[in-house]
């Protein structure tokens, strides 16, 4: 296994590629029960078939837990973004699209969405009356069982050279209500581009999936609570603010 060229390096990981395979090696503090899971997630959306890399295996390399997968050629819809931004309102097209293509699979063997908020919501760093507030509000939302990716956004999309796209990274995937893997996507378009490219998504989301969008916007506190006790340090006070904002009719 040849590690010389690397593609990404993330806080918990480090991707590299070794020819047509492509190494997702964990850092050696990474639980095992996590890297299992993600290597389950990714083999179950493969049976749904959307385009994904598929599993090839997943080892060991110097006591660091490693999965490996076919690697896709090919520039991320960021990058196609950043390389002709007036491309923008294409590429987000392209991104709702792929989004709702996701959301209209079922696999009933993923972990459910609710269960997953509900324990993240715990463990954030937010008062009880507020915790109290978005357990109940997450109780009170719809039981949907579509295949929500959890982290849909254009860094997690590959444009082959012929124009085929394939997406990737699906260490968050569970099955739930669209709406919330849309609140989702909204709050890292903000944090990684900006407000103004997040609200064109926003409406382009709830346009094509004939949503309401005050019904996203209700799920955005639940998400932000959820996403801030993994979320990037820099980024944790932004999620807090959001969670923070809890509003009952």
């Amino acid at each position: 296994m040849n590690l010389d060229k690397v593609i990404a390096v993330r806080t918990t990981k480090t991707v590299y590629r070794d020819g047509d395979k492509c190494i997702k090696l964990f850092n050696e503090d990474y639980s095992k029960d996590d890297v299992l899971n993600e290597a389950l997630n990714q083999a179950r959306i493969e049976k749904t078939g959307l385009n994904i890399p598929k599993i090839i295996e997943v080892t060991t390399v110097d006591g660091k837990w490693a999965i490996v997968s076919e690697y896709i050629e090919g520039k991320t819809l960021s990058q196609l973004m950043k390389d002709d931004p007036s491309k923008a309102g294409e590429a987000l097209d392209m991104l709702v699209n792929l989004q709702l293509e996701v959301q209209s699979k079922k696999s009933p063997l993923l972990n459910k969405l609710k269960d997953k908020m509900h324990r993240k919501i715990d463990e954030a760093d937010i008062d009880a009356n507020t915790r109290y507030d978005l357990h109940t509000r997450l109780e009170g939302m719809p039981n949907h069982n579509k295949v929500c990716h959890g982290d849909f956004c254009p860094s997690n999309i590959i444009i082959k050279p012929d124009g085929t796209p394939f997406i990737i990274d699906w260490a968050h995937v569970t099955q739930g209500n669209a709406s919330a893997d849309a609140a989702r996507t909204y709050l890292v378009m903000w944090l990684s581009w900006n407000e103004e490219l997040a609200n064109r998504y926003l409406d382009l989301f709830c346009e094509k999936s004939r949503t309401d969008k005050r019904y996203v916007q209700k799920w955005m506190p639940i998400v932000a609570a959820s996403q801030s006790v993994k979320g990037k340090p820099e980024e944790r006070d932004f999620l807090l603010s959001w969670a923070n904002v809890v509003e009952y009719e």
